[in-house]
């Protein structure tokens, strides 16, 4: 079987090279095997427990893909969290199993499994991890260029936020619904490689959004529908 009109279909289509790696994907003609090159085709994330910090670190540009997206998924999960969200009219307590006292205090004892009802006036306690949803807040995004130390690619290289509507976000911060979604996107400016190092932390605030100054409301991810 003569196969000679297929190798060059394929070298055509992908280049002589079966080199895949990203930074020369642009110079073999096989961009098609880029993770997120553009909005509508990013790769995607999910977090469902906050505070948590994305970590990226790689590079863009010349022979390689001059734009990588990310789609962040957020989808909380109600039982588990790192921090404590303060309620509104509450503040977080810290309990200590450390058996000492404090001036003008003395260590309390817990017992989870008495005392369910009320006794005295006094209604039993319930204990639980995670965040109180009830009142439909907003999420924080902080979105941090930690740059690699080296002007000449720093200054080529740019970061941006993106809303769900895939609209640019002119800000570093940006607050979200509790379940929604938002794109990180990469951009080389120059004809090089450049290398990134940046953070994205989701969800380091968890706030009700009439508690928001008129500062901070410019935070909010715009939506057009």
């Amino acid at each position: 079987m003569d196969v000679t009109a297929e190798i060059l279909r394929n070298t055509m289509l992908y280049g002589s090279s079966d080199n895949t790696a990203p930074a020369g994907l642009s110079s073999s003609r096989s961009l098609n095997y880029v993770n997120g090159p553009s909005i509508t085709r990013p790769e995607n994330v999910s977090v469902s427990y906050i505070p948590f910090t994305l970590k990226y670190r790689d590079s863009v540009g010349l022979f390689g893909a001059e734009n990588y997206f990310v789609k962040v998924n957020v989808k909380l999960d109600p039982t588990a969290a790192g921090k404590c969200f303060e309620e509104e009219g509450w503040e977080c307590a810290v309990i200590s199993k450390r058996n000492e006292e404090d001036t003008g205090w003395e260590s309390a004892e817990l017992l989870l499994n008495e005392d369910l009802t009320v006794v005295n006036t006094y209604l039993p306690a319930r204990f639980r991890m995670g965040i109180y949803r009830k009142f439909g807040g907003l999420l924080s995004i902080d979105l941090n260029n930690l740059k690699t130390g080296n002007k000449y690619i720093d200054s080529w290289l740019d970061v941006r936020l993106y809303t769900a509507d895939r609209e640019e976000h002119p800000y570093d911060r940006m607050y979200i619904r509790e379940n929604d979604f938002f794109y990180i996107g990469f951009h080389a400016r120059n004809t090089r490689r450049l290398s990134y190092n940046v953070d994205c932390l989701v969800g380091d605030m968890y706030v009700k959004e009439e508690k928001l100054t008129d500062d901070e409301r410019r935070y909010i991810a715009r939506r057009i529908s």
